[in-house]
């Protein structure tokens, strides 16, 4: 037997594959479309997956504004963020940021599913989200791929 054949491949960046993947996220819930690009973005559905290196692919992310939530959560859920003055607290629903900026709910869903390191960082760039059917990144000629397809 070979003693190589026992021994961890980690992948080096310069060696990782990575694709473009675009995911129509009608009538999606939120937390469960978050989730699986969360591991596509991470490269953990893939068999080279190292957890230092980003070896995940880049999602495209269309019709943003027409996810669903579950529950009351569209108008319970709440988004708080400070101005950095006194008093500065501020609070938003989903309803209210779906009208505003879209892109946000899905992003922030995202992003908190991410390592919150540099690496996680450095992962989140490789999102695009767009707010309707169009997007400007034809050129990569991504996958086409439905949610319960993800594994």
């Amino acid at each position: 037997m070979e003693s190589l054949s026992y021994k961890t491949q980690s992948v080096k960046p310069a060696e990782v594959q990575k694709n473009w993947i675009l995911i129509d996220a009608t009538d999606a819930v939120v937390g469960r479309l978050a989730s699986q690009v969360a591991k596509i973005l991470r490269g953990k559905n893939k068999p080279s997956y190292t957890p230092h290196v980003d070896c995940g692919d880049n999602v495209i992310i269309i019709n943003a504004d027409k996810i669903r939530l579950t529950g009351k959560k569209m108008n319970e859920k709440v988004y708080i963020r400070h101005t950095n003055y006194p008093g500065g607290q501020r609070f938003a629903s989903p309803a209210s940021m779906l009208a505003k900026k879209p892109k946000f709910v899905v992003e922030h869903a995202v992003k908190g599913m991410l390592p919150k390191n540099r690496l996680g960082a450095e992962l989140f760039r490789n999102l695009k989200v767009f707010v309707g059917p169009e997007h400007n990144h034809t050129a990569q000629t991504p996958k086409t791929l439905k949610l319960n397809e993800i594994l």
